[in-house]
């Protein structure tokens, strides 16, 4: 009969793998927090040694300079705090609309880049290396100092279709305007939009459940389109009113006016990631395999088709998470809006600055301001990102 022995001697505390990374964590820990309160005690001792407001109370004060076109109600005797909003409000407005436009005409490049037509191609590919291989504030002084001071005068204004007038002091457009009974018909779209995207996804996760078609889309779209008619018969027929820009004395009054700063700023803003845009997406719909689209040829698809049906969604996994970048690249590049005068949040904040003499305080806010958009865009984008992966199971 024999006896195995089995060692049963435990392994000392010092060696424990476990223990040590707890260890290790905990030390990293307490050293990241310890600098960080001892940088931030000796950044109020030199603040107060040197007399530095580092408040906010200074946000309730009279601002005193004005801000040209502002998107809401600002005079210049109302607060820093009012006049911060107007900058938030213009850079969300350039952001956007940047966005929305580089992302249109980065798609459409792309395609004129991929396409069989030479001459076509060319000009794409001269349209990306000519915007990427300029600088950003190079091309905004090109728009801005160089191709708005060909324009001619108000009283020579060009006059396009709309009507729309361009001359050096902006671009005039005839713009829709709400009228007294147009509240009724925003209100009854927003329900029926609302409501369309709740039966939408109700009855989608019904067909995979159920395996049945459900006819989500024409059912959701047909809501929207009887809300929208039931609006448009409530407000009386006419929820807007065309408000046409009219010369009047030394200047065009009415309609929609777009001052040469901000057209400036986006033409610049969209045309620059446009480019990165045309590539991202290029790099996207090559990326797809070859035997999907001959696959898809192979049954019938006409070219559209076969781009929409089958190339755009399994671009698209590669496109999104590279497009993130240009579009929070777009917003942060906003900033260059100082150059030419453009009175964005940056801009508001070096005049906020120079006047209230509170760096550090209004430094911070712009910092959280961009951050905030920044990770807001991020958030949003990768749900998409998300939900278009593939899933592994």
């Amino acid at each position: 009969m024999s006896s195995e022995k089995t060692d049963t001697t435990a392994i000392p505390f010092y060696r424990d793998e476990r223990i040590l990374n707890i260890t290790a964590q905990i030390v990293s820990t307490i050293l990241i927090f310890g600098f960080l309160i001892w940088a931030i005690l000796n950044f109020i001792e030199a603040a107060d040694a040197r007399n530095m407001e580092l408040s906010f109370g200074f946000l309730k004060e009279a601002a005193g300079f004005p801000i040209s076109n502002p998107p809401i109600e600002y005079e210049a005797g109302m607060t820093y705090g009012r006049a911060f909003l107007v900058g938030l409000m213009n850079t969300l407005l350039i952001s956007g609309v940047g966005i929305v436009a580089a992302t249109i005409i980065g798609v459409l490049v792309a395609l004129a880049r991929l396409s069989s037509n030479w001459l076509l191609s060319r000009i794409a590919l001269i349209f990306i290396e000519f915007h990427r291989n300029i600088p950003l504030l190079v091309l905004l002084f090109l728009w801005y100092f160089v191709a708005f001071s060909f324009l001619p005068p108000v009283t020579e204004s060009l006059s396009w279709p709309g009507p729309t007038y361009i001359n050096k002091r902006g671009i005039y457009l005839s713009w829709p305007r709400l009228s007294d009974t147009g509240s009724t018909f925003v209100i009854l779209s927003i329900i029926g939009v609302l409501a369309a995207a709740i039966i939408f996804i109700i009855l989608r996760r019904k067909r995979k459940i159920t395996g049945k078609n459900t006819y989500y889309m024409p059912i959701s779209l047909s809501l929207v389109f009887v809300f929208i008619v039931a609006g448009w018969l409530f407000s009386g027929g006419s929820p807007f009113q065309m408000d046409i820009p009219a010369l009047d004395g030394f200047n065009f009054q009415g309609g929609l006016r777009l001052t040469p700063e901000f057209a400036g700023m986006f033409l610049s803003l969209s045309l620059y990631t446009a480019a990165f845009i045309a590539e991202v997406v290029r790099g996207g719909i090559q990326a797809v395999d070859k035997g999907q689209i001959e696959a898809a040829r192979a049954v019938g698809l006409n070219q559209m088709q076969v781009l929409s049906l089958v190339v755009m969604p399994q671009a698209l996994r590669i496109i999104v998470p590279p497009m993130i970048s240009q579009y929070l690249n777009l917003t942060k590049n906003s900033s260059l809006a100082l150059a030419i005068g453009f009175q964005e949040v940056f801009a508001v904040g070096k005049i906020t600055i120079n006047q209230a003499g509170r760096a550090v305080p209004v430094f911070g806010l712009i910092m959280i301001t961009y951050l905030s958009l920044s990770l807001l865009t991020s958030f949003v984008l990768n749900i998409y990102n998300r939900r278009i992966q593939f899933v592994v199971r």
